[in-house]
């Protein structure tokens, strides 16, 4: 009998984390060498290409888990922020994102073909740059950022309704 009322809570406790919702960051990116698409928890290597990041504290990956609002917004005007490693700039622009509850997707800009992206979408491969819809920021400004955001209809902050 003891045995068992041990084991009764600790079962009830791992059930109880289980059922916590995560919210961990992925990436996606493919590798160079096989050319998949691997989907991680971790960091891709140096050499990855198409690298995104998804499901940020705040932000569930799952649509229907977002409040309607972002969801919303999210459909009509896509939040995409491009970065460079050891980023300042966009280390600022991505705590704004993640602040907000904002859905996005990171696209760092590692090789010819995303400079080359960049270049076209904005003329030159400065970072970081801010992509809502069709709307083009260039430079990390938080006030042009929130802006941006507030005008395509994002929640001021996560779970907020509008």
């Amino acid at each position: 009998m003891a045995h068992n009322s041990f084991f009764r809570p600790l079962v009830a406790t791992l059930l109880a984390l289980a059922s916590i919702p995560t919210m961990a960051q992925t990436y996606r990116w493919v590798d160079p060498a096989t050319g998949r698409v691997m989907i991680t928890d971790t960091p891709p290597p140096g050499t990855a290409k198409q690298v995104s990041r998804t499901g940020r504290s705040g932000v569930t990956a799952e649509a229907g888990e977002m409040p309607y609002a972002t969801r919303l917004a999210a459909q009509n005007f896509p939040v995409t922020l491009y970065t460079a490693a050891d980023c300042a700039p966009c280390n600022q622009a991505r705590e704004l994102l993640i602040k907000r509850g904002i859905p996005f997707t990171e696209k760092t800009v590692q090789g010819e073909a995303e400079q080359a992206e960049l270049k076209t979408l904005t003329g030159d491969i400065s970072v970081p740059v801010l992509k809502v819809g069709r709307q083009t920021l260039k430079g990390f400004e938080a006030g042009n950022f929130n802006s941006a955001l507030d005008l395509a209809g994002y929640p001021k902050a996560p779970g907020a309704a509008q």
